[in-house]
């Protein structure tokens, strides 16, 4: 008698063809990686010979015929064929061999036969690097008994003929008679009470390898997969997981809506999740660690970036890996590097939510409620939902774009649409609600993290990367001007030699949102508004003061380990007072000057009383990143140093928190942007390891104009001969003292001839703007061009 059954321990990748993609690597997993700890729910696969026996039985090979009628071209008859095929299969009966020998299988894992499993579809054409038919076929959880188990096998058959999967197949040239399913059968894991997940070895926009992203949610994972709750999230480094350090670099606690769970009356529900659940992280970074050495264990296995899912037991706390196939998107495309999307204008915001991808779409906008209101949709239309299924899926590659109230970055949505290469915006909340019917919108996934969706058809330019890399500079290093931690990993994928400066300012107003030094001294506040602010922000954390250091740390790790190994020059905080008194709890601690431009700034803030504690929190931040983290490509730069004596005071200050320069490797510049910078650069290179040229100071400082004056602006100019003159000499003393230099500012992409200017005095690096880089870009290496005729 023909053997049906195959135990998960009796599987490898090789048994592909008798279990599907799915059934394969689970056992693959079992049989190679449980010496290392990974664990993966017993159980065995019903073979793809049971599938064929099945249709032998009950005479269903004609259901392939069927498919010669479908429509190829508008799929208008889809749903229909689809249709009498599944009920055809449904309506079959298990032959009693197949039959037997999977009661017997079922009964080895309970004597009572009422063993809780998981019934899983695996098809011999998924879970490939080629293509994931992420979704395409069906799954049960919780089935119990032996006729609801052969209800479910049958089910899993008939779903080889969902509509979507039929559209896949055609679509990917795949034929349908040369695809059959096998079904895996496995112990239950309380999900239900517990709580589940999605890793992604690979950052899942970006396409960079050296980060795993985890995800997870209370309940049964199926909310993250239909993108129903907005899940947690955190970001880990690879080389720093590797190397036992500090790995996690970014987290997010997800909203969490709801909670999947197993019903009292055998099926699954959404109960709504308690407000503490929702604010409490689902799991602790011991365990986030974990699951994360298993992705990376899993994925040195196989050989390539994976999609991994993961639950945790309620009731043994026990962590399962469930299922894990080859990343699609990254493997066959590259991911979304090839292009870079910049808009020329913008509009009234209308939502925003998390970007999938990095391009832009225009077009109506399709409210949805299910894919049967497809009749609606037109091409080019962006569809908006709540959330999504895989029986959205033939809707997509009509769709120009996709926007939805819930789901993360993991979730169904999420992933066919970066596998179609539609822009996704999703977890907006409520766009269903604010967007209109019809109504002209613009998506855009190319400013970062943050998607948003605007009113109205907005223009925008597509920049080809290739061409980018045919014209780059051979001698001079441009680099990046960056602010804002979300821009990071889409950025680092564009042609570039790193960060030439990254604006502490923008962390501490947006991620960090209080001033310093009202962590140190909170008990000095005496403003009971502005302390509930405090102590609303920073609960959880084990004091004030390591809320400041965690959350600048995260911002700057973020931008370290999008360019890695690249460097990232780190300057220190160059607020004015002004500024400063504006975040949280800062008019208490900053003194009111007459011309902040001129004031307490820059150096002379760190070795100063006022702020001396602060700055020591922005180290301790910087030192987290290196030493911790692992993130060495930190660098870090002093701005707005008057003297040389003030560098080796702040150097003091810095050694006095754990930052030391030369231990580590640890670099720190200082800007050019005082002409006392010029005329004394000598002695500054014999402290410093390199400067960059802040010139819109400089140009202040030497023509004596206040940047900032309206009626002064027309005098105001980087191509004075003084400031060029200034410039040329620094540049000048930097390069006979052998040190870099590097220049930060829009002249050399806004004047003409500023790049050949600085070319010809032997800049070492330029640094752009984002939205400047492509342009001056142009201008290097046109200036680099002339200089060898």
């Amino acid at each position: 008698m023909e053997n049906y059954i195959l135990d998960f321990s009796e599987i490898r990748l090789a048994n592909l063809p008798e279990v599907g993609g799915k059934n394969a690597s689970l056992g693959e997993m079992t049989v190679a990686l449980s010496g290392q700890g990974i664990r993966v729910p017993a159980g065995f696969a019903l073979t793809t010979d049971a599938f064929r026996a099945f249709l032998d039985f009950n005479g269903l090979w004609d259901c392939f015929q069927l498919l010669q009628q479908l429509d190829r071209k508008e799929y208008s008859n889809l749903h229909q064929i689809g249709s009498a095929i599944r009920g055809k299969m449904l309506s079959g009966v298990m032959p009693p061999a197949v039959d037997g020998q999977l009661r017997k299988a079922y009964r080895a894992m309970d004597s009572k036969g009422q063993q809780a499993v998981a019934v899983r579809s695996s098809a011999t054409a998924e879970d490939l690097p080629s293509a994931s038919f992420a979704g395409q076929h069906d799954s049960f959880l919780h089935i119990c008994g032996e006729a609801a188990l052969l209800d479910a096998v049958r089910r899993c058959f008939a779903s080889l003929f969902t509509d979507r999967a039929i559209k896949y197949r055609e679509e990917r040239g795949i034929a349908h008679r040369s695809v059959a399913i096998s079904v895996g059968i496995q112990q239950m894991v309380d999900a239900g009470s517990g709580c589940s997940g999605v890793i992604f070895t690979i950052e899942p926009e970006s396409g960079n390898r050296e980060i795993i992203l985890v995800t997870g949610v209370w309940g049964l994972g199926e909310n993250i997969v239909q993108g129903t709750v907005e899940p947690d999230e955190y970001y880990l480094f690879k080389p720093a997981l590797q190397l036992n350090k500090r790995a996690i670099f970014q987290s997010k606690t997800g909203r969490k809506e709801t909670t999947l769970v197993h019903s009292a009356a055998g099926g699954l529900e959404h109960i709504p999740t308690p407000e503490d659940r929702r604010k409490q992280a689902v799991l602790d970074p011991v365990a986030i660690r974990q699951l994360a050495q298993w992705a990376l264990a899993i994925e040195k296995h196989y050989g390539c970036p994976m999609d991994i899912e993961w639950a945790q037991d309620g009731n043994s706390g026990e962590r399962y890996i469930l299922q894990a196939r080859p990343e699609t998107v990254h493997t066959i495309a590259g991911g979304y590097a090839g292009k870079t999307y910049q808009l020329t204008a913008k509009s009234k915001v209308l939502v925003q939510g998390e970007a999938v991808g990095n391009q832009i779409a225009s077009g109506k906008a399709r409210l949805l409620t299910s894919p049967l209101n497809a009749d609606s949709l037109q091409p080019g239309d962006i569809i908006v939902t709540a959330n999504t299924t895989p029986d959205w899926d033939p809707l997509l590659k009509k769709a120009g774009g996709i926007v939805t109230n819930s789901g993360g970055r993991t979730s169904h949505a999420a992933i066919v649409a970066r596998e179609t290469g539609v822009p996704a915006i999703v977890g907006t909340g409520n766009a269903t609600s604010i967007i209109a019917d019809g109504a002209p919108i613009t998506v855009s996934c190319s400013e970062g993290k943050t998607g948003t969706v605007y009113e109205g058809i907005l223009p925008f330019e597509t920049i080809s990367n290739k061409e980018e890399q045919g014209q780059m500079p051979e001698r001079t290093r441009l680099m990046l001007i960056l602010s804002d931690p979300d821009q990071a990993f889409r950025l680092a994928t564009q042609p570039n030699a790193g960060v030439g400066l990254l604006r502490m300012e923008f962390i501490i107003t947006h991620a960090v949102k209080i001033h310093p030094m009202a962590l140190v001294r909170f008990q000095e506040i005496d403003d009971p508004k502005v302390k509930a602010q405090i102590e609303q922000l920073t609960c959880g954390f084990e004091d004030k003061t390591s809320y400041f250091i965690a959350q600048l740390a995260s911002g700057i790790a973020t931008v370290a380990a999008a360019f890695y190994p690249r460097e990232v020059i780190v300057r220190m905080s160059d607020f004015k007072t002004n500024e400063y008194a504006q975040l949280i709890g800062g008019q208490k601690f900053e003194p009111k000057e007459e011309n902040p431009m001129l004031g307490f700034r820059g150096a002379s803030r760190y070795y100063h009383p006022l702020y001396r504690e602060g700055f020591g929190l922005e180290c301790r931040a910087i030192k987290m990143v290196r030493d911790e983290m692992g993130f060495t490509n930190v660098k870090t730069m002093i701005p707005f140093c008057r003297t040389v004596g003030e560098g080796r005071k702040v150097l003091d200050v810095m050694r006095s928190f754990g930052l030391e320069r030369s231990v580590n490797g640890l670099e720190v510049y200082v800007m050019a942007e005082i002409p006392s910078n010029v005329i004394d650069a000598e002695r500054f290179a014999e402290i410093f390891d390199g400067f960059s040229i802040g010139s819109n100071d400089l140009t202040q400082l030497v023509l004596g104009i206040d940047r900032d004056s309206a009626i002064l602006s027309g005098e105001y100019s980087e191509e004075d001969f003084a400031c060029k003159t200034m410039i040329a000499q620094m540049i000048r003393s930097a390069n006979e003292a052998g040190v870099p230099v590097g220049f930060c500012g829009q002249a050399p992409s806004d004047l003409p001839g500023y790049a050949s200017f600085l070319v010809a005095n032997g800049i070492t690096s330029i640094s752009f703007t984002p939205d400047a880089f492509n342009h001056g870009r142009k201008m290097v290496y046109e200036a680099e061009l002339k200089m060898k005729r």
